[in-house]
């Protein structure tokens, strides 16, 4: 079953952790490396992207993130495992929980005809 992490941050209190993020970051990548996964992918700061919708067949362009909250998108790991379960336990070791929140959420299936 494949999962997606969505990982959110605050700006603010990612600026605040310690240097040594990046190496448990590191450790975190290998292990999922050797699990089978594959490292995830990080995202420039919410302020750097742009938010587009369409009503009434115009584009609408806003600066930044969509929802004004002080957490934002930062980045995100997709990966194959048994169930829900297994996915919590992998997100509670990923590094960003201890500065923000990994949501998990199950891929919906394809179906083929």
């Amino acid at each position: 079953m494949q999962f997606m992490f969505l990982i959110h941050h605050d700006d603010e209190a990612l600026a605040k952790a310690p240097p040594t993020m990046w190496g448990e970051y590191a450790a975190f990548n290998e292990a999922l490396t050797k699990a089978g996964g594959t490292p995830g992918l990080r995202l420039d700061p919410a302020s750097k992207g742009r938010s587009v919708t369409r009503r009434n067949g115009k584009p609408e362009l806003l600066d930044g993130p969509y929802a004004d909250t002080k957490e934002q998108f930062a980045g995100y790991y997709m990966l194959d495992l048994p169930d829900i379960d297994a996915a919590v336990q992998w997100a509670a070791r990923c590094p960003s929980a201890q500065y923000g929140t990994v949501e998990v959420r199950p891929i919906w299936p394809t179906r083929s005809a």
